[in-house]
């Protein structure tokens, strides 16, 4: 091809002028570069299988392709996007024959086929970081079911609880994470491929064999939404996104720990001012908790590119991909971190009981335990309340008591019973409900947990080797062609 004369898709007619650079999507491309090189070999092969193309043609370009992979992304021509550039290639490397290779496809069906090929790689990898940051948390709460601390509502003291408890609450919260990262892979695992520009095809193609030479479940049955929709897209930036804000939950609250003296963070996980040399700051935290505005970005990036346009295609969504993209990797990122973090952190197991008693953080059991002998919980939590207004000891309980019920507090519970429920130990203990903090039931959370995430990394790795062995069985059939 002459220099100068563009891509095979715009030539001379459109292949100059100011808007060029801005029409081109090669410096985001760059990421499905191997995706694209699968596509095309899997639409080569199904369109000689289907005597689209003879044999002896699908050889030529099945040989060019593997050049142009040889060769790598940085040697490919100057093209108006990956697609095209690939295609000039084949075709500067074997002629005109080369162009057979775009028969009964447009780029509409060709480049979502792509997305969803290289998202499914990235889902992936985001599903094994959330499973290697559920058994960091498990790891680390099975070192303190029996470990107190203080539990918050609005930032006071609430009621006292476990580590443990604490973190199978995060545990819990990323495998529902988890479980939307899987239900987002099953419907980005779906074929667009020969949809063509949003029609279809006059050509005698066979879908169904495209989407099982790269490893898709099923196709996108309607062409023109097949290659319009981005709604996988969406699905999977929106779970990215609501994990992303269970990350910064919980860093911020090792934030805050740390901020109180319970939790001393590894170095490997912290820094030092540039000119306070005593400080020992939490900035990998920081940055995590940072994530969620910036998956929560690209999810309000991807939500207003995509509305209102009009079926089919429209050149707006080579602006969608970015957003995705760019949570996509923020977030893995993160949730590494966050899990390294937790993995290496050391608990003051004293300076956390200390603070598990603090601002009378018991009221509620002893409400508890006044409701349990008879008294309507709603007068006990009276009776607790102005207690707390002396300090919650016996003492002050004793005098509310006289003041609620006109007797004495032994009169309807027994001292030992309300001292015991003073007790920030005995009042974990006490709390052995279903999902409770006493050791007993973290315990069987605990063993829910583990069960759980050998479950899920069972439902992943089918995935990986179900896409491994699409990749060996194209590769088999493209080795036939030469």
């Amino acid at each position: 091809m002459d220099e100068g004369s563009g891509d095979v898709v715009r030539r001379e007619r459109f292949s100059g002028g100011p808007a060029r650079g801005f029409l081109s999507s090669m410096g985001a491309d760059k990421r499905i570069f191997e995706a694209d090189l699968a596509v095309d070999r899997a639409h080569v092969v199904m369109l000689a299988e289907q005597g689209i193309v003879s044999e002896e043609e699908a050889g030529e370009i099945l040989g060019a392709l593997d050049e142009v992979e040889a060769a790598g992304y940085d040697a490919l021509p100057e093209g108006e996007d990956v697609h095209a550039a690939i295609e000039t290639a084949v075709i500067d490397s074997i002629g005109p024959v080369g162009g057979k290779m775009h028969t009964a496809r447009s780029r509409n069906d060709e480049v979502a086929t792509c997305i969803r090929y290289r998202l499914r790689e990235d889902l992936i990898e985001a599903l094994e970081s959330t499973l290697a940051f559920r058994e960091a948390l498990v790891e680390a709460a099975e070192d303190h079911t029996e470990t107190l601390m203080p539990g918050y509502t609005h930032l006071q003291p609430a009621q006292p609880t476990t580590v443990a408890h604490w973190l199978l609450s995060y545990e819990g919260a990323v495998a529902r994470d988890t479980e939307r990262l899987l239900d987002a892979y099953s419907r980005t695992n779906r074929c667009p491929l020969g949809a063509a520009a949003f029609a279809g095809t006059p050509f005698d193609i066979d879908r169904e064999r495209t989407a099982e030479l790269l490893g898709f479940e099923s196709v996108v049955e309607n062409s023109m939404d097949a290659s319009s929709t981005r709604d996988f897209l969406l699905e999977t930036v929106s779970a990215l996104a609501t994990l992303a804000t269970t990350l910064s939950g919980i860093a911020e609250d090792l934030i805050l720990f740390s901020n109180k003296g319970y939790v001393d963070l590894s170095d490997d996980y912290a820094s030092t001012s540039s000119i306070m040399p005593q400080k020992k700051n939490p900035d990998t935290l920081e940055l995590v908790r940072a994530t969620a505005g910036d998956a929560s970005s690209g999810l309000s990036g991807l939500l207003t590119t995509l509305k209102s346009l009009p079926r089919a295609y429209n050149r707006d969504l080579q602006r969608a991909t970015p957003h995705a993209w760019g949570t996509v990797d923020a977030v893995r990122e993160a949730i590494e971190v966050a899990a390294g973090a937790v993995a290496t952190a050391d608990w003051d197991e004293g300076e956390l009981k200390t603070a598990a008693g603090e601002g009378f953080s018991t009221a509620t059991g002893v409400a508890d335990a006044l409701a349990t002998a008879g008294l309507p919980f709603r007068t006990a939590h009276e009776l607790v309340a102005l207690a707390s207004e002396d300090g919650g000891d016996y003492e002050a309980l004793d005098a509310a008591s006289e003041e609620v019920l006109d007797e004495p507090l032994d009169a309807h519970v027994p001292r030992e019973a309300v001292e015991s429920a003073l007790d920030p130990e005995e009042s974990v203990a006490s709390r052995d409900s279903q999902g409770g903090p006493a050791p007993e039931a973290v315990e069987e959370t605990l063993s829910a947990a583990r069960e759980a995430i050998v479950t899920d990394k069972g439902a992943v790795d089918d995935r990986r080797e179900a896409l491994d062995g699409a990749a060996t069985a194209l590769d088999e059939e493209v080795r036939s062609y030469d």
